[in-house]
């Protein structure tokens, strides 16, 4: 039903009033019609379409019918298809009866002015503007849904600027103009009507921070006006030279607690009335607008770029990973001493996404509140030209922890949870094992997460560990089978049971470490009757164990879709630290693996360890380069995916699509 706006008629004089296309007027002919009439007939010139609605039908005039019944329950629509060339052009007239008169006892005329005034926008999600799209107010998820998007302009396109785009109120560049969403305001009629009547658009307070908007008043960008937001909230729009007005609207603000990502934008016709009186609101078109989430992307997705630090002391380090990048096809970008101070740890300082409209997609890092040697890395190096930013720090004066760097934050691929389709999979957040006590991630971090609602987070037990990252006994691998990927869980029962077998075999005297200057060897029967390494292991297995239930059941994976990786810890405070190199901790390019070498038992000239692990990957299509990271980053508490960060394609898949 189009919207509908009832008039009132006079039979004193005439009422002049103005239609808007695609509208209904609804006449108050009872409450015009005078004492003693009883019926009433309705005319009107060429240009108006008339309708009678009695006894629940609908009947287009002229009809068989000459007179009709006067009936409160009596309504009589009007319509019109085409803007009007003058004022009051067209006219309805209803004429009233007394009972068997022949002559009308009255006539109530109603002046019309037909405008047309509608904003427009992406509302089908086609890249191109929908002209007189139905439902504006109303955005839907899912392939048949309907609404128009907006990205946050957070990055920065001129690089003499200091600041991201949407952090100023210019608009300098056409760089800077596609990352925001064409809006156009239509608004034909008589020049007379928008002399005497005003057209305004404008905004809610509340979305005054969350929206930016521009006026095209020339081609040029000096002549693109900052009109709302920041503060700005309604813009008369000078209707008399222009039947078009081109706007440009960008985001300022991620979805986050209290903000689901929902912004308005209204334009409103305002009808003169006499000088003592305040104008009248005759018509209001408003299109809704979902800013666009910040997305993670998985190992899965294809890497672009591989992103490492130079430190004192990793030039091997460096030199195997150019080589694994170069075999990957991606870009390979070393954050240099000069810009790291000397923190190594650049998974934990920041984590890669993206923003995606139907118009634009580009790269968002999100920096975390971690705030150590790299931390102003983001913002200085990454953030620029179609490049975001983004981040969240805590503003309650709540202290930073391990658990706020983002090794603690990954994403599983996509998965199917009970019949539920997460097409961009889910992310995992490591947290305490539930209890009232224990570490977890700063809550204005899992706020601006959960606000995003593509990628629905579970919370995993990762404060067992002494980093206390999820990164340190899981990750995921590309497989072309199944579910398209296998989950990785870091595994002492698998270890120990590897070890047993070599000694079994007649190995126990083989030695861990070996070819390392700096660390004891350690032959495999000494390990395997270390009852007191034995017994944390045991302990550590139950953790993972707990995760590996929770994560069965959050991603509906079976066994068939895990694969244990040979692993032990060692007990610090009763918190677990990687034993040997944490395999699991590897950086994943596509079909290439990364691995931290674990320097494990040499048994026929070849590591025991890597060979298990190369059984494991390579029948996937996996190809195994195994570094060595044990000085470098082994010691220092971390592995080769805590050194490393990967920027990835984007999904294939839209995530306006999804029903979350």
């Amino acid at each position: 039903m189009s919207e509908q706006r009832w008039v009132r008629l006079s039979t004193e004089k005439p009422t002049s009033t103005i239609y808007v296309l695609d509208t209904e007027l609804s006449l108050d002919v009872w409450g015009s019609a005078p004492t003693g009439a009883t019926a009433f007939d309705v005319w009107g010139t060429p240009g108006v379409n008339l309708y009678i609605i009695h006894n629940a039908e609908i009947l287009k005039i002229p009809s068989c019918v000459p007179r009709w019944p006067l009936d409160a329950r009596m309504e009589v629509i009007v319509t019109m298809d085409a803007p009007s060339s003058q004022v009051d052009e067209d006219k309805v007239r209803i004429s009233y009866y007394k009972e068997n008169g022949k002559a009308p006892v009255a006539k109530a005329i109603l002046q019309l002015t037909c405008v047309e005034i509608s904003l427009h926008a992406d509302t089908t999600r086609l890249g191109t503007v929908t002209r007189r799209a139905k439902n504006k107010k109303n955005w839907t998820w899912g392939p048949d849904g309907t609404g128009a998007i907006l990205l946050v302009n957070c990055d920065r396109d001129d690089p003499e600027e200091e600041d991201m785009d949407n952090q100023d109120k210019k608009l300098q560049s056409f760089m800077d103009r596609r990352d925001m969403s064409l809006m156009i305001l239509t608004a034909h009629g008589p020049d007379d009507i928008f002399e005497d009547n005003q057209l305004v658009l404008h905004i809610s307070a509340v979305d005054s921070d969350r929206l930016g908007i521009f006026h095209a008043l020339g081609k040029k960008m000096s002549q693109h006006k900052h009109v709302l937001g920041s503060g700005k909230l309604s813009y008369p729009v000078i209707c008399s030279e222009q039947s078009e007005h081109i706007f440009y609207v960008e985001g300022l603000a991620f979805p986050d607690v209290g903000f689901s990502g929902l912004v308005s934008v209204h334009a409103t016709l305002i009808e003169a009335t006499t000088k003592e009186l305040p104008k009248a609101p005759v018509f209001n078109d408003t299109v809704v607008f979902r800013i666009a989430p910040w997305i993670m992307t998985p190992n899965t997705l294809q890497p672009v770029a591989l992103y490492v630090c130079s430190i004192e002391g990793n030039a091997d380090f460096l030199a195997n990973l150019s080589k694994l990048a170069l075999k990957a096809g991606c870009k390979f970008i070393v954050c240099p001493e000069t810009e790291n101070g000397n923190d190594r740890w650049i998974q934990d300082e920041m984590e890669f996404g993206y923003v995606q409209a139907p118009h634009k997609t580009f790269p968002v890092v999100f920096d975390s509140p971690r705030n150590r040697g790299l931390k102003n890395f983001p913002f200085k190096a990454v953030l620029g030209q179609d490049f975001g930013y983004v981040t969240r720090e805590p503003s309650d004066g709540k202290k930073i922890s391990g658990m706020d760097s983002f090794g603690n934050l990954e994403v599983s691929p996509p998965v199917n949870v009970k019949g539920k389709e997460y097409p961009l999979g889910r992310i995992l957040i490591g947290s305490h094992f539930p209890s009232p006590q224990g570490h977890e991630m700063v809550q204005v971090v899992r706020d601006f997460l959960n606000a995003q609602q593509v990628q629905s987070p579970v919370e995993l037990y990762s404060d067992w560990l002494v980093v206390g990252h999820v990164d340190e006994f899981l990750t995921f691998v590309p497989a072309s089978d199944r579910k398209g990927f296998r989950l990785l869980l870091a595994s002492p029962s698998a270890c120990f049971k590897l070890l047993r077998e070599k000694e079994q075999e007649g190995y126990g005297d083989a030695l861990m470490f070996e070819g390392l200057k700096k660390k004891k060897q350690v032959s495999i029967r000494k390990i395997l009757g270390d009852k007191c390494l034995r017994s944390c292991n045991d302990y550590f297995q139950k953790c993972i164990d707990w995760n590996r239930e929770v994560l069965k059941e959050e991603l509906e994976l079976t066994e068939e879709d895990i694969i244990d990786i040979p692993q032990l810890f060692s007990s610090s405070c009763g918190k677990a630290n990687a034993y040997f190199p944490d395999m699991v901790n590897m950086l994943v390019l596509g079909k290439y693996l990364g691995i931290p070498k674990p320097f494990g038992p040499i048994i026929h000239e070849q590591c025991c360890l890597e060979e298990k692990v190369r059984s494991l990957m390579e029948p996937l299509g996996l190809s195994c380069t195994f570094i060595d990271d044990f000085e470098t980053y082994h010691t220092n508490l971390g592995e080769i995916h805590c050194g490393t960060n990967v920027r990835r394609k984007p999904f294939s898949f839209k995530w306006w699509n999804m029903s979350p």
